[in-house]
């Protein structure tokens, strides 16, 4: 019998601006899993298998921040399970802030922004992070998102094009 692999154990960030997100073990394991599924390691693989058990453990959690399921709904998106995507992103969707024809999410407890003539002001990192985690999980779909989810991921790219600086770059480190 293997032993579950934990993936939590490394959390020291030598350079705290390129923390973005993380900001505990779940979403570094968010992260881990991501990567290991994006190279693409199997469903399948025993690491790949526990750390989804873990992930899907933590997406039961009721208290979890928008960027923690932000990055769980993409993992379920990547590992294929429809069921955990489609239950993070209908929790996201009603977290969402919509304003001006765009969807984006921000961080709980953030004050609202002031409006001031000629002035735009661009979302912090992990906000901009968090939006496109929700967009990749929106798009990541199989067999291929509907038209409604592409009609929505749209609004979101609208939002996260709008945080695009004069270099065409963005705030994140991601």
């Amino acid at each position: 019998r293997e032993k579950p692999v934990v993936l939590c154990g490394i959390n020291k960030y030598f350079c705290v601006s390129l923390q973005g997100g993380v900001n505990d073990e779940v979403t570094l394991a968010a992260y881990i899993t991501i990567a290991l599924l994006e190279i693409p390691l199997p469903v399948t693989h025993s690491v790949v298998r526990n750390a989804l058990f873990c992930l899907e453990t933590a997406a039961n959690q009721k208290e979890n921040h928008v960027y923690t399921k932000a990055l769980l709904a993409y993992a379920f998106a990547l590992a294929g399970n429809r069921e955990k995507r489609k239950a993070l992103l209908d929790s996201l969707e009603q977290e969402a802030v919509r304003k001006d024809g765009s969807v984006h999410w921000q961080r709980p407890g953030k004050e609202p922004e002031v409006d001031l003539p000629y002035y735009r002001s661009r979302a912090p990192s992990a906000e901009v992070e968090m939006t496109a985690y929700v967009l990749l999980a929106q798009l990541t779909s199989q067999p291929a998102p509907t038209q409604e989810e592409l009609a929505f991921a749209s609004l979101i790219a609208k939002w996260i094009s709008s945080q695009q600086n004069p270099n065409g770059g963005f705030s994140s480190t991601q």
